[in-house]
């Protein structure tokens, strides 16, 4: 205990001025993000932005499907991955047939891995053994066909008989097994679980969060020296598939097929869906909302990253169009981080067209699996550029399909990065305005109790007046007597 006590009191002691302003500035970001959070919910009651809170994460959830559900129709019909691929398939990408029931069981099954070594390079997957089973089967049949048709002597004798007869069948049985690939969602539900337990142990896991950090400290270290030979490698890796192509023109109408998709699905549900959904409930003409965005809209093109866009996206949507600060303050932040439908839609037509140009027949069951991960990959991707080129391994890995071909869209994603981002920026503005709309009762009351006890403060002051003025009457009364 004394020993604990000098140290306390030795790191007490080192604490100067000059280290508590270099303290705020390394953290200025992370203080004013975290500042402008806590006055965003302080300026609402628990009742109002709970309420305010539940709008908004349906809205997001429902978007996002809609988006999802819109990319998948869209490359199933273009089908622009459609041709043979020129180079052979490894192992690791081949796909058996799944049904729905086990595929999205296998998916649940993934995120809750039993070694977590093993789901470094392997994950769970349902296998399907052919296997021979004989049955004896009791039929009944006429007397008249188990006999000899010589001995058949009477035309009205039709007495029957039972006889068990042997039939072979051959059953599909479903069986555990894996596939090579790493586990990429296992390994992100333990990692959130772990990090929350860690977190709720305090003083007794500050250990570990020490040693996380430094882990985190060595690894960007080493992700910063590794980026600048990032080129050279993205270089070779794009060069190695065109090596690998035969037709280099089939691959190029394949690629510009995908990207064809890609920008009809995002026009689609940018410039249709949610503004009619915007309309359904808010009964407001939605691309007079939609202008006062377009300086939102542009940079959000121009810098590929929502999150750099958030500033903007404030001014235009509070200033241009109207929009309470407290919802703009509450919705948005969030909405930036969770609500992504252009990545989710990115995501679902980029692993289809994959499946596409290696000829590979996915089933519904594994459309529906590509549906859920894109859904959870686009929330759990950050607002800054090329975020879902890193989360699409999760989606790829679910169904299967080989993660190297990430490689064949790194050519024409940095484009489609700043459409994506642009329609994330008009979902997360859209969704501000609608949940106002639903939200307008309770801003109204807070607005009332508000103005309430401001007439209550100002009224004290002349209260107080009146008593003084009355107490003076009173004194002037009693000299005159």
């Amino acid at each position: 205990m004394q020993k604990r006590v000098s140290g306390a009191k030795n790191k007490m002691c080192s604490i100067t001025r000059e280290s508590v302003k270099a303290f705020l500035l390394r953290n200025t970001f992370v203080l004013f993000t975290v500042a402008a959070v806590a006055v965003g919910i302080s300026s609402l009651d628990s009742k109002a932005s709970g309420k305010m809170g539940v709008r908004a994460i349906v809205y997001y959830m429902l978007t996002t499907f809609i988006a999802v559900f819109i990319g998948i129709v869209m490359v199933i019909i273009i089908r622009p991955g459609k041709g043979n691929r020129d180079s052979p398939v490894s192992s690791s990408g081949s796909i058996e047939s799944v049904q729905a029931a086990d595929a999205f069981l296998d998916l649940i099954r993934n995120m809750f891995p039993p070694n977590l070594v093993e789901a470094c390079f392997k994950q769970y997957k349902t296998l399907y053994k052919k296997t021979v089973v004989t049955r004896n089967i009791t039929v009944m049949v006429n007397a008249s066909e188990s006999i000899n048709t010589t001995e058949f002597s009477s035309p009205g004798n039709f007495s029957t008989v039972l006889q068990t007869i042997e039939e072979t069948v051959e059953e599909t049985v479903p069986v555990s097994g894996s596939s090579n690939g790493v586990n990429a969602l296992g390994l992100v539900v333990f990692s959130m679980c772990f990090g929350l337990v860690i977190g709720n142990m305090k003083q007794q896991g500050q250990a570990l969060r020490e040693f996380f950090d430094c882990l985190n400290d060595a690894i960007m270290r080493l992700v910063a020296i590794i980026i600048w030979y990032a080129p050279v490698g993205i270089l070779f890796l794009i060069a190695g598939k065109i090596v690998e192509m035969k037709d280099l023109a089939q691959v190029g109408g394949q690629l510009g097929m995908y990207t064809v998709c890609v920008i009809i699905g995002l026009l689609i549900h940018g410039l249709f869906v949610l503004p009619l959904l915007f309309f359904l409930v808010t009964r407001r003409n939605p691309y007079t909302f939609i202008g006062g965005l377009l300086q939102a809209l542009i940079t959000a093109l121009g810098t590929s990253s929502s999150s750099a866009t958030l500033p903007i996206t404030f001014r235009c949507l509070e200033e241009n169009n109207h929009v309470d600060k407290r919802v703009t303050r509450f919705v948005l932040p969030v909405g930036a981080t969770i609500n992504m439908d252009g990545t989710a839609l990115y995501e679902a037509v980029a692993a289809i067209f994959i499946a596409q140009v290696n000829d590979m027949d996915l089933n519904f069951g594994q459309i529906l699996t590509i549906s859920i991960t894109a859904t959870a990959a686009s929330i759990g991707a950050a607002g800054i550029p090329q975020a879902g080129l890193v989360t699409m391994v999760i989606v790829l890995t679910s169904v299967g399909l080989p993660t190297e071909d990430i490689t064949l869209i790194i050519a024409v994603d940095w484009f489609l990065d700043r459409l994506r981002t642009t329609t994330n920026v008009l979902g997360d503005s859209l969704g501000a305005g609608i949940v106002e709309h639903l939200s307008r009762q309770e801003l109204q009351n807070q607005d009332a109790e508000i103005g309430n006890s401001v007439i209550e403060e100002n009224e004290k002051p002349y209260q107080l007046i009146c008593q003084e003025n009355d107490s003076i009457r009173h004194r002037n009364s009693e000299t005159t007597m």
